[in-house]
């Protein structure tokens, strides 16, 4: 647990956008991680924990809908994005980019949002999203190629309204 503990908690905090429940998330992953102990391969523990963490936060995302549905509510942000701390028009500018850049996230559907967190995000390499999320590497690749122009598209939008 102590090896993995941090890399399950920042994808689906990422995922998720919500620290709390992230950590609810995690907690969950690593449960069932216990009950699965003995028939686990530690070669593909990672991979099997991150596939297990993504199915929690669609599973979290679908009943966040309803609740959002019900209460509209909701906050998400990337607090883990650097900031750039030059002056406070700087931190301002940082701080808008990430909320856009959250948003721009959250319009991406699965499994389009994991893996641009997997590769940008936690810096796995294509074959390893393959194996965590059961897809073909050239699926991988395609799916990453159209995550990112639909981000761009999403924030080029978004910044042309802003200043228009």
């Amino acid at each position: 647990m102590a090896e993995y503990q941090q890399r399950v908690f920042s994808f689906t905090a990422h995922m998720l956008g919500d620290k709390a429940a992230a950590a609810d998330v995690t907690q969950d992953v690593f449960i069932k991680l216990w009950e699965h102990r003995e028939r686990m391969d530690q070669d593909r523990m990672i991979g099997w924990l991150l596939r297990v963490a993504r199915n929690a936060c669609i599973d979290a995302m679908r009943k966040r809908k309803v609740r959002r549905a019900i209460s509209d509510s909701e906050d998400f942000s990337l607090d883990s994005l650097p900031s750039t701390g030059n002056g406070p028009d700087k931190e301002a500018a940082a701080s808008l980019f990430r909320e856009r850049l959250a948003a721009a996230l959250d319009t991406l559907g699965e499994p389009h949002k994991s893996i641009v967190i997997l590769r940008e995000v936690q810096e796995y390499k294509y074959e390893e999203i393959s194996e965590i999320l059961s897809l073909p590497l050239n699926t991988v690749k395609v799916y990453l190629h159209r995550a990112r122009k639909a981000l761009r598209q999403e924030l080029t939008e978004v910044m042309r309204h802003d200043y228009a």
